[in-house]
């Protein structure tokens, strides 16, 4: 008597949800690697990368923009404030409000590690062509202004 052999069920995809949070984990990971010698974590990177493009924000404000809780926010402020890479100052219109804004050493943290950065990003996207990259692009920023809302 010959056994049929049926297939197992179908071995279902993993939901995009899953794959952007294993690309975000590895993201971190390769961050954290490499910024290990550097003091600082990705999510204080990610901060100091904020606060680059939008000087004198509120922690607040840092905060929304980097992705995390204000009480996060709080403990990651006071380290970097610690680490002198960034400083606060009263906000001249709203005397209740600090103002963040990186000191030159923390733009010099950034330029150091401008470079590696972006390599982890080129590593990312290796495979996909340039009208591939601004496609993801699109669609990732598509996704987070949806999200958002």
């Amino acid at each position: 008597m010959m056994r049929r052999v049926t297939p197992g069920p179908a071995r279902a995809r993993p939901s995009l949800l899953y794959a952007v949070k294993q690309v975000e984990l590895i993201v971190r990971a390769r961050l954290d690697e490499l910024l290990r010698d550097s003091g600082v974590t990705a999510l204080q990177y990610t901060a100091l990368t904020v606060l680059a493009a939008r000087d004198g924000l509120t922690s607040a404000e840092l905060a929304r923009n980097s992705f995390v809780t204000p009480q996060a926010m709080a403990d990651l402020v006071t380290a970097l404030e610690r680490g002198e890479l960034i400083v606060r100052h009263r906000n001249p219109h709203n005397r209740r409000q600090l103002l963040i804004s990186l000191t030159p050493a923390g733009h010099d943290l950034l330029a150091r590690y401008a470079a590696p950065v972006a390599a982890i990003e080129e590593r990312m996207v290796h495979d996909l062509d340039d009208d591939e990259r601004e496609r993801f692009r699109g669609y990732l920023n598509a996704a987070r202004a949806s999200l958002a809302q």
